[in-house]
């Protein structure tokens, strides 16, 4: 996994795991690696990886069986898709806003048949 040095390592791995969930590689109930496991895969410290881990769980993504390990929860997909167009309704479509009205752009571009 090649990262990016602007944003932490462990909200990229996050992000990964997330796009796996959303595209059906990782499904609902599955296990997925450890810590450990996940960390040597790819080349990232068992203390990221469980950070990673940490905050996927803290939103309902993933859930721990203590002693078997992590597993994708029934609803990952839903709650990614909840978070993921909240944020972009928050943060991107304003700055979409902002560019188009620098640029004189009218929503009617987008109306292409």
């Amino acid at each position: 996994m090649n990262f990016d040095n602007d944003r932490p390592i462990y909200l990229q791995i996050y992000d990964s795991i997330c796009e796996r969930i959303l595209s059906g590689n990782l499904m609902p109930e599955g296990r997925i690696p450890s810590v450990r496991e996940y960390g040597a895969d790819i080349g990232v410290n068992p203390n990221t990886m469980m950070r990673t881990y940490e905050k996927l769980t803290d939103e309902g993504i993933i859930y721990n069986k203590r002693g078997i390990g992590y597993f994708v929860a029934p609803d990952a997909k839903e709650i990614i898709l909840e978070s993921q167009r909240k944020f972009f309704i928050e943060n991107e479509v304003p700055q979409i806003r902002k560019r188009m009205q620098l640029l004189g752009l009218d929503v009617s571009v987008f109306n292409t048949q």
